[in-house]
């Protein structure tokens, strides 16, 4: 079983991201998971409060509550209704990002949506919670994603552990591709002080997972990377691009390397990220 767990956005409707994961639930005979996650009340009351406006603010949040639990059988109906096998519902109080850290851990992909004007505090909101979970996230952009496939895959190649990790995690889906194309990058030396006789074949990889892949050179630099992934992948026409998300802290907050940053934040076609 292949379980999928969506950022739902509200639950009144479905969203570009929740309708993504549902539909790529279905190419996967797998099951998805919806997500509702609403704030603290706690954060929403000023410091001096009476206990009125305390009260108020409580059972706006229980109203809200009841609201977002009420929607698990629209949601399920729905979803089954598409041709999902298995569909469920959860609600969660908290900071987003921390609970979506922690739902995450029960799920082998999590779909996120690209607004940070609507769902995240700041741009640096969604590259810290892509780096920390552990788990590949698609990241779907805010144009459409007419048709979900999975046909053409494009593959971010460089040699670099995030590299191999995304394409390791990705490895459900590449299968399901009619073509993969790495669009090979310059080559990541991350541990100069280790060498291995004969290194590691990409290509010897995928095929004993059942993938052929061709491969293209990227030829750019690295400020221009993440610029040249999203045209290749374009000229390719991919359905997905995966990639490894390169990350560094700096006095305890996460950023992403120029080449993630880029895609993440201007790609036109879903990208799955792994740290």
């Amino acid at each position: 079983m292949y379980d999928i767990l969506v950022n739902s956005l509200n639950y009144e409707n479905w969203s570009r991201g929740t309708q993504y994961g549902a539909q790529l639930a279905v190419l996967m005979q797998g099951a998805v998971t919806g997500a509702y996650i609403y704030p603290s009340p706690l954060y929403a009351t000023p410091s001096f409060s009476t206990p009125q406006l305390i009260e108020a603010v409580l059972e706006s949040a229980r109203v809200l509550e009841a609201a977002a639990l009420a929607a698990e059988r629209p949601f399920v109906d729905w979803a089954t209704g598409m041709g999902v096998g298995h569909a469920a519902w959860v609600v969660g109080q908290g900071n987003l990002a921390d609970a979506l850290a922690q739902i995450a851990c029960w799920h082998d992909l999590l779909v996120l949506e690209r607004d940070p004007l609507r769902t995240w505090a700041s741009p640096s909101d969604l590259a810290a919670l892509i780096l920390a979970l552990g788990l590949p996230c698609i990241v779907v952009p805010p144009q459409p994603v007419r048709t979900v496939a999975l046909s053409r895959v494009a593959v971010a190649w460089n040699g670099a552990p995030e590299a191999i990790r995304a394409v390791h995690s990705a490895l459900p889906l590449l299968q399901q591709a009619n073509e993969v194309l790495l669009l090979r990058g310059a080559p990541k030396e991350v541990f100069p002080e280790v060498t291995w006789k004969p290194p590691f074949d990409i290509d010897a990889y995928l095929q004993r997972h059942g993938i052929r892949a061709r491969s293209q050179d990227l030829l750019t630099n690295e400020h221009d990377a993440g610029e040249a992934l999203l045209e290749q992948a374009e000229r390719f026409h991919a359905d997905l691009l995966v990639m490894g998300a390169y990350g560094r802290s700096r006095f305890s907050e996460w950023a992403l390397g120029g080449a993630t940053r880029h895609v993440l934040w201007h790609a036109r076609l879903p990208v799955l990220f792994r740290h």
